[in-house]
């Protein structure tokens, strides 16, 4: 069987796996999060540690991807995730209008980025945008878009940068 699939997910305080016909939800302090089950993989949870059963030999490989996104799924119930973003260019600000997001990015208007529910943003100073959820996958997404407004140019480095993004800046053209 997958190793990924034969380690054993083990629930925090607070953090419940419940399992039907047709999705596994992990329930916690952050909220509840779904997944489709996927065809002959089921989990079995005993004395707050999950693992995870494949019907037959070809269900292993999806036993061993499901028991990854359930454990990413028990992480942000339990804690959360969050991605930190940067804002590089002279007049590049962020601030919250609201639950949306505004951003000046050196274009003629502001760009307003409507924040999807499930997902808190939060400017802590006028450069710094972060990003906090439950879903792993949608704190990603969110962040992927936001910096997809005015990605990092490869001449100055200017714009939307995950932080700690290493942005190789190319050398100016010479006469």
């Amino acid at each position: 069987m997958s190793r990924v699939a034969k380690k054993p997910i083990a629930l925090p305080k607070g953090v419940e796996i419940t399992s039907t016909a047709e999705q596994f939800s992990v329930k916690g302090p952050k909220g509840t999060l779904f997944l489709a089950k996927p065809q002959g993989v089921d989990l079995k949870n005993e004395n707050g540690v999950v693992t995870m059963v494949a019907a037959n030999a070809d269900a292993i490989p999806m036993a061993g991807t499901a028991r990854a996104i359930l454990s990413n799924m028990v992480k942000g119930v339990s804690e959360g995730f969050q991605r930190k973003l940067e804002l590089v260019g002279v007049g590049y600000r962020a601030a919250m209008q609201g639950k949306d997001l505004s951003l000046s990015l050196g274009f003629s208007h502001p760009v307003v980025f409507i924040t999807p529910e499930g997902i808190t943003i939060t400017t802590p100073t006028q450069t710094e945008i972060l990003i906090a959820g439950a879903d792993a996958q949608l704190v990603g997404q969110v962040a992927a878009k936001i910096r997809a407004f005015r990605s990092p140019e490869p001449y100055k480095g200017k714009g939307v940068r995950y932080s700690g993004e290493n942005v190789i800046i190319k050398e100016a053209k010479k006469a």
